[in-house]
């Protein structure tokens, strides 16, 4: 099976939640307008009770439950490129990408290869790629 990947900044939150909250489960998502997305959350709250899904969008059971730093492995994301967007308003109160926005992120993140997210900054997205991999174990 695959190790889990996060991003550094997490390292500590994971690190706790590993050793103080049972673990982290992933959550995958089931809202069909957010396919690809998941969530990392930990299993167990503050209190040491299951605390379920992080999300309406999540499944009703995480998709795997991870109790071992092993298993995890520490990303710091690359820059490859960014992108000027335009956003319009969606149902309701939300603000979502144009179509032509949406198309050129897909093809951006398509073209920077396997792995590779963006994250939106003010009105551009960045499109990243993940850098140094290593194991949860050897961060400091």
């Amino acid at each position: 099976m695959e190790k889990h990947q996060i991003q550094i900044e997490n390292v500590g939150l994971i690190r706790d939640w590993l050793k103080n909250r049972g673990g982290i489960a992933i959550w995958n998502s089931i809202n069909l307008s957010n396919p690809g997305a998941s969530w990392t959350a930990p299993v167990n709250d503050e209190h040491g009770n299951p605390k379920g899904k992080p999300t309406w969008q999540a499944a009703n059971t995480p998709s795997r439950v991870i109790t071992d730093a092993s298993e995890v492995e520490v990303i710091t994301p690359r820059e490859v490129s960014r992108l000027h967007i335009a956003l319009q308003r969606g149902d309701g109160f939300s603000i979502v990408l144009t179509d032509a926005s949406t198309r050129k992120v897909r093809k951006a993140v398509e073209k920077a290869g396997p792995g590779a997210w963006y994250q939106f900054e003010d009105k551009e997205a960045v499109i990243y790629v993940p850098g140094d991999v290593v194991s949860l174990n050897e961060v400091n």
